[in-house]
């Protein structure tokens, strides 16, 4: 007989927006099956589980930890009560809670002792509507709103109302849920009786908590001042994000990110609303693992307008699942372009050539081991569905070729980031040739402002007493004089620099690093903070209308780095709007 061997669902992840999905496993008479689900359409062994949710509202007033707000306070700061603060500031869940928070505390004591709290009264009213947990369900007389499924109400005692607010296997909640416990249930039910087989299983979730909603960022013009996105013909953005594998994702390295946070189903939701958030026209991401690509963000982008188009990494060196190997993804507006051709870009195959044609074969295994690290790029060619301006440029397509990459991470490869980005510049050399057409260049390239492979990208080349050409055990940077381009190549948040006066552009500008012209970081983590992705584009044929705001660290140390519950990634998106050049006849 078909019976439920095992319900678990993380209990520290139920956010507003987050999907839930516990994990179900049945035993089959002869073996024990692990299925992602057994509906009543197809039945094992003439048997089908069922799923319900419940939310638990209870008559009793419960006080939040104002630290952790799925937890119930058991203690509180006399000190706050005292000095007059919000009382929902006061609560903590443990005694440990309230030591890591003291510092916090004598800050809020020391204000209140001179000025009241401006925001006192309705951080009560909000932290009240979560605390107080019989609002609008004490009765069941038909004033509560409908739910989604027909209200099927267990009263239990101890004063708790049950109400079945989902039955399929993964629920998202609902703001109606904040505040409360969901209980999830599942039966093994009989085909043919349609009546439950033995026990079901039940687990109950923490208390649901609002998904943090970071501020929006702000368009910045560089242009007029006003801030405001030209949307006239040959204007378009690009947005470039590192949205952080989930195979990376690990408490281990991000310990101090609450687990919720940390988790995929919060994850991809919270990047989802953020990405399609910014409306760009082009969308550059790395670090998407493949079946999160296939499952989710393709069609997700899909109901968009995007097209995707995917490029996973190579796996001579990955050990991993397929399945979960990372990689690049661009998507692109149907409205606004149409896909004209896609290059592929692996390195490894790039370092089997150049070991083949410069390596000795005694050296060839070692060279190998050293240049083979699974890394690639994937360049688009678009046609844009929008005209260029000018009498010069009528009746002629307007084309751009968008290239989006991750360099080896390794600090100590530094010979290795700079051949890797040395090959993706030749390449797209090679299609300037042959095209009249602006490039953009985007991506995670895992080397600061002012590093070799920055350098190259920038000026177009590499200083031959640059102190990152120390590191060349293969003799491949050699001559330095090979290490160039002639793609006219700009970073586009250099204009911040460059151009001033536009609303915001003050407090942009001391985000920005004078002596490289770059933003002071990308990527923030407990370890590290500094720049590592970059957005260049061909200065001839393109110039910068606007840059999405960059942001300040304080306010992302608050949560001591990326990610954090606003912020689902350790690194921050970037994102530019550019306008097409009239082109001059030839």
């Amino acid at each position: 007989m078909l019976s439920v061997l095992r319900v678990h669902l993380p209990s520290d992840i139920p956010i507003v927006g987050c999907e839930l999905s516990p994990y179900v496993l049945i035993r089959h008479p002869d073996k024990t099956v692990s299925t992602e689900d057994v509906p009543e359409s197809s039945p094992i062994d003439n048997h089908f589980l069922r799923y319900k949710w419940y939310r638990i509202q209870s008559d009793k007033k419960v006080a939040i930890c104002s630290v952790h707000p799925s937890e119930q306070a058991t203690l509180q700061c006399l000190g706050c009560v005292k000095a007059k603060i919000p009382v929902t500031k006061s609560y903590h869940c443990t005694p440990k809670c309230f030591s890591d928070a003291w510092q916090h505390h004598r800050v809020l004591h020391e204000r209140a002792a001179t000025a009241v709290n401006e925001n006192g009264n309705e951080e009560e009213d909000i932290y009240g509507r979560f605390n107080n947990t019989t609002s609008g369900v004490n009765n069941t007389n038909g004033t509560l709103p409908l739910p989604l499924y027909p209200a099927t109400i267990t009263q239990r005692n101890g004063g708790e109302t049950w109400f079945e607010v989902g039955r399929s296997k993964t629920y998202t909640p609902t703001a109606d849920d904040i505040g409360h416990v969901l209980k999830f249930e599942c039966v093994v039910i009989d085909s043919e009786t349609k009546s439950p087989v033995g026990h079901g299983n039940t687990i109950l979730t923490s208390r649901v908590i609002p998904a943090p909603s970071p501020s929006p960022r702000r368009l910045i013009s560089v242009i007029d001042g006003t801030g405001h996105l030209d949307s006239s013909s040959g204007t378009f953005t690009v947005l470039s994000y590192n949205i952080l594998c989930d195979s990376y994702a690990t408490s281990d390295v991000y310990g101090y990110c609450p687990s919720w946070a940390l988790s995929w189903p919060y994850r991809r939701q919270n990047l989802l609303r953020e990405i399609v958030g910014y409306l760009a026209d082009i969308v550059c991401l790395q670090e998407v693992q493949s079946d999160h690509f296939e499952e989710f963000f393709a069609p997700e982008l899909d109901k968009h307008g995007y097209q995707a188009l995917f490029k996973k990494k190579t796996s001579e060196v990955y050990n991993g699942s397929i399945q979960t190997i990372d990689g690049c993804a661009t998507f692109f507006r149907r409205d606004r372009f149409s896909h004209v051709k896609k290059y592929e870009v692996e390195f490894n195959k790039a370092a089997q050539s150049l070991t083949d044609a410069l390596v000795p074969n005694a050296q060839k295994k070692t060279a190998l081991n050293r240049l083979v690290k699974d890394n690639i790029a994937l360049i688009v060619v678009l046609e844009a569905k929008f005209s260029n301006q000018g009498v010069d440029n009528l009746g002629k397509r307007q084309l751009v070729c968008v290239a989006n990459t991750h360099v080896n991470v390794q600090h100590d490869l530094k010979d290795v980031k700079l051949w890797q980005v040395h090959t993706l510049l030749k390449g797209l050399e090679k299609i300037a040739a042959s095209a009249d057409i602006p490039m953009l260049v985007c991506g995670d390239f895992n080397s600061v402002p002012g590093s070799a492979p920055h350098a190259l990208l920038a000026i177009g080349k590499v200083d031959p007493m640059h102190q990152d050409l120390a590191v060349d055990p293969l003799g491949i940077l050699r001559p330095a004089t090979k290490l160039t381009h002639t793609l006219p190549l700009v970073s586009a948040y250099s204009s911040f620099a460059r151009i001033g006066g536009s609303l915001g552009y003050e407090q942009q500008k001391r985000r920005v690093d004078p002596n490289t012209n770059e933003p002071l970081f990308t990527n923030c983590t407990r370890d590290f903070i500094g720049t590592l992705d970059y957005i260049f584009y061909s200065a001839d044929s393109l110039s910068v209308e606007s840059l999405l705001e960059l942001l300040d660290e304080d306010s992302l140390r608050k949560d001591t780095a990326l990610p954090s519950p606003e912020w689902s990634s350790d690194h921050i998106a970037l994102l530019a709007e550019f306008r097409c050049k009239p082109r001059t006849r030839r």
